[in-house]
């Protein structure tokens, strides 16, 4: 059952976002998804105005509540574009203050030939990050794939030789090359996730996903 009241608002919401929501769950009706769950949900649909995304949208278990420990234990954010790191950087200011970081300040002039810019930095980006968080106690990164899907793909190997692992990915790279291979790959590995399967994604929903669980994470506290 969908509960009469999800998502607690923000002190700063304007009427129109609260309007759109509010004719959101009317259109959406029972998802079963809960409450975490389905305020992810609602900031995808917000964020795009595509109701195709509901058939999509896949959770491993308890992804939604690790999220949100790691982002209150001030886990970076890190965001595979500098477009996906202004989606997620007024929110986080607003809310817990986590840091935001991008992919490509680790990312070499040009791509290496055969890779990309993005997949290019995420050695040394994940290096440098886990290192750190470990260093201070930090939860690890909270990773968003919005359009990298090769970026995505190198994660997965550092994470099988041994380094340590995301608190949550949120896997939603866009287009039709290398897309559905890195989202199925994502899926069997074992990592606590959100994703959307198909050729849909992009750095406004992989925003409005981590925007929804730092929301929740900043209006769950006293």
């Amino acid at each position: 059952m969908m509960p009469e009241a999800i998502g607690n608002a923000l002190a700063s919401d304007h009427p129109i976002f609260t309007e759109s929501i509010r004719r959101i769950r009317e259109h959406l009706g029972d998802t079963g998804l809960d409450p975490l769950q389905q305020q992810v949900l609602e900031r995808l649909v917000h964020s795009s105005g595509d109701l195709g995304l509901v058939p999509l949208l896949r959770f491993s278990p308890g992804a939604c509540a690790r999220g949100i420990e790691a982002l209150r234990a001030a886990a970076v954010i890190l965001t595979d574009t500098a477009m996906a790191a202004a989606a997620v950087a007024p929110m986080a200011a607003r809310t817990l203050g986590n840091p935001v970081r991008c992919l490509l300040d680790w990312a070499p002039a040009s791509a290496p030939a055969g890779s990309t810019r993005s997949a290019a930095a995420m050695a040394p980006a994940w290096s440098e990050l886990t290192q750190a968080a470990t260093a201070t106690g930090q939860a690890m990164p909270v990773v968003l794939i919005g359009s990298a899907p090769t970026a995505l793909e190198q994660l997965l190997d550092q994470l099988q030789t041994g380094a340590a692992a995301p608190s949550l990915v949120i896997g939603m790279p866009v287009g039709f090359v290398g897309v559905a291979e890195s989202k199925r790959r994502l899926a069997t590995s074992g990592l606590d996730q959100i994703r959307l399967e198909g050729s849909r994604g992009g750095a406004g929903l992989v925003g409005a996903a981590l925007n929804a669980l730092l929301r929740a994470a900043r209006s769950e506290l006293p």
